[in-house]
């Protein structure tokens, strides 16, 4: 049995390799674009745990991934790897390693609070854009120690790409963010459009001219929000393209998922999750599948969050959010949340929970290139915990645990164009998380984690850095 398991983790790739292999080409190679230089400059063993490489193979026991230069340069069998004299060594027995989670969709400017027209009114009261700025940078670090090392963030003011630069070079603790900045949509308004920086458009050329003033700001991807027509998706999609961004559309209506399918936007983001229809067509499913079009469900954050918080209200006094957040912005949080089962936000859960098994299933049994994203921050949806909710949720309809690890790391890395992220093998960033348990077994083992690595730099677990003095939130935010 040993030595067909090791087989097939040789066929899949997966014993030592060459630090030659190079990642793969993704699907529009104009958007892959190259990841920025690593800041791990030593070397680093973890050593003695199970190895999850995010491929969908057997894990290979025992073993050492070796990372120098914030690069991967060795994993396999540790009986195969010769650890350098000198090394730091982590010494995961007992534990498993796999790569850093990705989440698909996440919001960095809200913290769970239950009441978008109170909470960004509130940091307008509080220090205004320098409160802002602490939030963003407080979600950063939350994701990051929560093993999501690499953050897609759907919903910003620009102010975001200064948080997403520092963190870059060092100067604060987070996860990696890759931003949208302001939503594009049509008609909308109130303080959810205000806080989100969310930009109205008219007509589909308005829309292709928000996406070059977005992507000559610096974003990294375009967002495509509500009320957009068939013609705005392809003019907003041809104008991201020609800039090299994918673009992510808001989407669960049928007819906006069709739309958005058809106007080549590059993931389906929400599709199912709200209640808002029963199950798609066949028609529809086929066609996705068919496209190879990734699709981002977001499932728990309203149809599983609010009965499991029935179920087990404690978990919204979270002791480390409380400690982490400060008496200020807790108590806030802590005061949107008393009576959490009025909020507007959940009003049509019970529509939700109806559909929401087969809201999900549909696509995991119709074998559509399914990418793994929260919307997290969302109300009671806090970064420290939604990615591993959400992939419970895809386990418990019947994706089986390895498919949901792939999801969420290597195929979520395929779907934003970075190849160099979501595997454990040479050549890729060393972006590596250590959990306490076997998620095989038990996938809640990832919410559980006790080492964080993001480009070969400890910053959770034994040895782990602090950020290099730098400017503080205030005067960052003048």
């Amino acid at each position: 049995m040993r030595q067909m398991l090791r087989s097939l983790a040789l066929g899949g790739a997966l014993a030592v390799l060459s630090i030659a292999a190079a990642p793969a080409q993704g699907r529009r190679g104009m958007m892959d674009r190259p990841a920025p230089p690593a800041t791990g400059g030593k070397k680093l063993a973890l050593a003695g745990g199970m190895l999850l490489t995010g491929y969908e193979v057997p894990p290979i026991h025992h073993a050492t991934v070796l990372i120098e230069g914030g690069k991967i340069v060795a994993a396999g069998p540790s009986s195969q790897i010769t650890i350098p004299p000198d090394a730091t060594i982590v010494d995961t027995s007992g534990r498993a390693m796999l790569p850093g989670l990705i989440e698909a969709h996440g919001h960095l400017v809200v913290l769970g609070h239950g009441e978008y027209g109170a909470w960004f009114p509130w940091i307008k009261a509080n220090g205004g854009d320098a409160m802002l700025t602490k939030v963003m940078e407080l979600a950063a670090r939350q994701l990051l120690m929560a093993g999501v090392t690499t953050e897609v963030d759907l919903g910003a003011p620009l102010r975001i790409l200064d948080v997403r630069d520092r963190i870059n070079k060092g100067q604060i603790v987070g996860t990696r963010v890759l931003a949208s900045g302001p939503w594009i949509s049509r008609g909308a308004g109130g303080a959810m459009q205000e806080g989100f920086g969310g930009q109205n458009i008219t007509s589909p050329a308005e829309a292709a001219a928000k996406v070059d003033e977005l992507a000559n700001a610096g974003v990294d991807v375009i967002k495509a929000h509500g009320g957009l027509t068939a013609e705005d998706y392809k003019a907003i999609a041809d104008a991201a393209h020609r800039h090299g961004l994918r673009v992510h559309a808001h989407v669960y209506a049928e007819r906006d998922v069709r739309n958005a399918l058809e106007g080549n936007i590059d993931v389906l983001q929400h599709v199912g999750s709200a209640g808002s229809a029963p199950p798609y067509s066949e028609k529809l499913i086929t066609d996705i599948v068919n496209a190879g079009r990734p699709v981002v469900v977001t499932a728990a954050h309203r149809a599983w969050i609010y009965p499991d918080t029935s179920n087990f209200p404690e978990r919204l006094q979270d002791q480390d959010l409380k400690k982490l957040f400060g008496p200020e912005i807790y108590g806030e949080i802590q005061n949107s949340l008393r009576n959490w089962w009025t909020l507007g936000y959940f009003q049509r859960t019970d529509r939700e929970m109806l559909y929401r098994e087969r809201g999900v299933k549909q696509f995991i049994e119709s074998g559509a290139v399914m990418g793994m994203g929260t919307d997290s921050g969302t109300p009671m949806n806090f970064h420290s915990e939604a990615l591993w909710r959400e992939i419970k949720v895809h386990v418990d309809m019947g994706m089986t645990p390895v498919r949901a690890i792939a999801a969420a790391t290597r195929v979520n890395a395929q779907i934003i164009g970075r190849r160099d992220l979501g595997s454990i093998e040479p050549g890729k960033t060393a972006d590596i998380i250590v959990v306490n348990g076997n998620p095989l077994f038990d996938i809640v083992a990832l919410s559980h984690v006790e080492v964080v690595v993001k480009d070969g730099v400890v910053y959770k677990g034994p040895n782990a850095i602090e950020p290099r003095p730098a400017a503080t939130s205030s005067s960052a935010a003048r």
